[in-house]
């Protein structure tokens, strides 16, 4: 699985968590907290909203927010009840807003395996709206992970339908696909998605995107030519882990401190940096690395980091180091689950 390109299967869905937007939010506790979830402070997010509900602020937009909070920090169960209150608290007269939470809703049930529940929320979105694409999506995938494999795929290729230039629909499809160990179907999604038109910067990343989870990194970097000459920085980025697949881990860190010198200094270019040299097993460098992107300010882009810090200090054999990381890492991001494999794997060291 290609970490830092596209989530998991089982994180597929919240790409919602930055989709569906209500009204615009009133009161300055659900401001700020709209604001922390944004920076991934989730902590600081559920306090805030927590305290705007203390203060009477909007009840839905308050509750809507504990849920989100609730999911990045993996607490999926708070998540759900605080996504049921805001539906209970919701006016009939606000279908939009119903419709958001819905989904939200049925996505902290989908992170629970509640899959069950999860296809009835998305029942009640498309008896309503049934060309919606992401409760098609949600259902799907819900589905296909009870072994409803004929129903999975009605309402993949629905989605395909609703959103047909969604590139990102057709990466999660197949990531679904990978995780029951039927790539090969979800190479067709793919295959559908470089039928998408279209000749600008954002369209050559996209089907560089998808060559590069087809493993042709050849057609990959082809593909990318045109957007990372245009300076276009995503492109930029998934060059390097093109370069990092390859092996070719010179190119990959000239094109991370390309990124630096045209954008600035960035946690996601500092963890490139650290990848190339973690793969060339210079592991003191990509230590260093790693500490420069920590100290930046805020939180954007600092997940992968901590990861690969871990990472770093096992391979350097010093398992003391990389267990107490590990602990730390598990605190911030309880969610993760390949950050809980590595805490229980040296746990038993």
């Amino acid at each position: 699985m290609k970490r830092g390109v596209l989530w998991a299967a089982a994180a597929a869905v919240c790409f919602l968590l930055s989709g569906c937007a209500m009204g615009e939010a009133t009161g300055d506790n659900t401001v700020a907290g709209n604001q922390a979830l944004s920076e991934g402070s989730y902590e600081e997010a559920l306090s805030l909203f927590q305290e705007a509900q203390a203060q009477g602020e909007t009840a839905v937009l308050a509750l809507r927010g504990e849920g989100l909070a609730c999911m990045g920090l993996g607490r999926y169960e708070e998540a759900e009840q605080a996504f049921q209150e805001a539906l209970d608290a919701a006016d009939d007269k606000m279908p939009e807003n119903t419709k958001d939470i819905r989904l939200y809703l049925a996505t902290a049930q989908y992170r629970q395996d509640k899959y069950e529940d999860a296809i009835s929320t998305c029942d009640d979105i498309l008896e309503e709206e049934p060309s919606d694409a992401d409760a098609r999506f949600i259902r799907g995938a819900s589905s296909l992970f009870l072994g409803n494999e004929s129903d999975a795929k009605r309402d993949f290729d629905a989605a395909a339908v609703a959103a047909p230039e969604d590139y990102d629909l057709f990466l999660n499809i197949y990531e679904c696909y990978a995780q029951i160990s039927q790539s090969a179907v979800g190479d067709e999604y793919l295959e559908q998605a470089l039928t998408i038109q279209g000749e600008d910067a954002e369209h050559y990343y996209n089907r560089g995107r998808i060559y590069y989870y087809l493993e042709n990194y050849t057609e990959a970097e082809n593909q990318l030519l045109v957007p990372v000459d245009e300076k276009y920085e995503p492109a930029m980025y998934l060059m390097g882990q093109v370069y990092l697949a390859q092996g070719d881990y010179a190119r990959g860190a000239g094109i991370y401190q390309q990124i630096q010198s045209e954008f600035g200094e960035s946690a996601a270019c500092y963890n490139g940096l650290s990848q190339c040299f973690l793969a060339e097993g210079d592991y003191d460098m990509a230590l260093s690395y790693i500490a420069q992107g920590l100290a930046l300010d805020g939180n954007e882009g600092k997940q992968e980091l901590y990861f690969n810090e871990i990472v770093a200090y096992e391979r350097k054999q010093d398992f003391d180091t990389a267990k107490a990381k590990a602990e730390e890492y598990v605190s911030r991001y309880p969610s993760d689950e390949a950050g809980q494999k590595e805490w229980e794997f040296l746990s038993t060291r």
